[in-house]
Parts: structure tokens; C-alpha cells; sequence
């Protein structure tokens, strides 16, 4: 890494650093005015304060939470200022040319750990997709009904939590017995980094740990140049 490319680190870091503690603390207004005025106003791109600052400090929400440091009342107060965060950066954002490429992406069932989806998402329109977010929880049967009706270039799929697992199961067996001419799928989430040989018995076109990751992933897949 050379001596720019760590300050840059170095800097993001910090304002990582303080955008949890505001979360924490439950300050929306200094969370925003972080990711704002000390992150894109100073020239971090909003993809590096989105991957860099923000889905790094939902991690360490996501651990405390885990391992009892934290309250489920104080990880939703944190992921609700973290969407928060994400609409603002989003209208901040310059947006790569349109590629043409239509990507879908939805929680499977009972998913209701929506933050990672929507990072994606967010992340994908400014590559230059043209993205359909979904949400948390999509009925597999809704889901398949739309895709029939709307057919994408790809299917992204997230899951979180291990007991989800069987959804994401069910959602691509669906997809695939019910939609004529199939898309690709891939997946994401924690859950899908948890359980060892997931994408290969699923036969996925990829799964990705973040969103960068997966943005790459999507480029690649649907042959469009970074």
C-alpha cells in the first residue's frame, strides 16, 4: 500500500471510527453530517464511505449484538441510522453510465435483515444497473410471479441468518422449476459465507461477502467492463 492509497485507509478508518460512535449513541444528525461533510464533502467517494465506513461499522454492530455487548433495541436503532445514512449518500452520488443490464434484488423469505440487500442495491444502480430492490422478507412465490412477469439479467439474493437458509433452498428450486428461461443467480449475507459448500450444491453463479465484491461479481457475470 503505498503512502497515498494508507492515508486514504487511514482516514476512512476514523471516520469509521466516529460514525459508530454516533450510531451507538443514536445521533442520526452527527451520523449523517459524518458521512456527508467529513466523508464526500472531503472527496472519499461514496462508494469507499458506503463500503469503507458504513457496511464496516454494521459489522461491528452486527458482532456486539452477537456476543451480548449490545441490545436488539440498539442494533435496530444503529441499522436505522445506517438506512438513513445510505439515502442521503445515495442522492450525493454520481452514477456510472446506464450498462443496459437489469439486476433484481430481494431478501428471501422470512429474511428481515434487509441492510446488506439494500447496500447492494445501492451499490449496483451506481455502477450503472438498473436495479429492482425488493426488500426484506419477498414471498418466493411473489418473487417467482415477477420475475416471470419481468425477467432480469440476473437474480441477487441475500440471507443473513443461518435459519433462513432452507428460503434461499426453496427460493432457487422455485426459480428455477417456474421461470421460464431462468437468470443467473447469486447469493450474499452472512449466511452464505457460513455454510461451507452452499453455492456449489446450489449450483449459484457466484456468491459475494460484500458489496464491492458482489458488484464485481455482477460485472463479470453479465460482460459489462469496469
Amino acid at each position: 500500500m503505498d503512502g497515498a492509497a494508507a492515508e486514504v485507509a487511514g482516514a476512512l478508518g476514523e471516520l469509521r471510527a466516529r460514525y459508530l460512535s454516533a450510531q451507538l449513541a443514536g445521533n442520526r444528525r452527527e451520523a449523517l453530517r459524518l458521512v456527508i461533510e467529513e466523508g464526500v464533502a472531503r472527496g472519499v467517494t461514496a462508494l469507499q464511505v458506503q463500503l469503507h465506513v458504513i457496511q464496516e461499522a454494521q459489522r461491528e454492530i452486527g458482532r456486539l449484538w452477537q456476543e451480548n455487548q449490545i441490545g436488539i433495541a440498539e442494533e435496530h436503532m444503529a441499522t436505522a441510522i445506517s438506512h438513513m445514512a445510505l439515502a442521503h449518500l445515495y442522492d450525493h452520488a454520481p452514477r456510472a453510465a446506464a450498462n443496459g443490464k437489469h439486476i433484481i434484488v430481494s431478501c428471501v423469505e422470512g429474511e428481515l435483515h434487509d441492510f446488506p440487500a439494500r447496500l447492494l442495491a445501492d451499490a449496483l444502480d451506481l455502477a450503472g444497473f438498473e436495479v429492482r430492490y425488493l426488500g426484506a422478507s419477498v414471498p418466493t412465490s411473489s418473487l417467482v410471479e415477477l420475475l416471470c412477469r419481468q425477467p432480469p439479467d440476473l437474480l441477487a439474493l441475500s440471507v443473513t441468518m443461518s435459519f433462513n437458509v432452507p428460503a434461499l433452498r426453496a427460493a432457487v428450486q422455485q426459480v428455477r422449476a417456474r421461470v421460464p428461461s431462468p437468470c443467473p443467480i447469486v447469493g450474499g449475507g452472512s449466511a452464505c459465507g457460513w455454510i461451507e459448500g452452499l453455492a456449489q450444491e446450489l449450483a449459484l453463479a457466484g456468491t459475494a461477502d460484500n458489496a464491492l465484491d458482489a458488484v464485481r461479481l455482477a460485472q463479470r457475470l453479465l460482460g459489462v467492463a469496469r
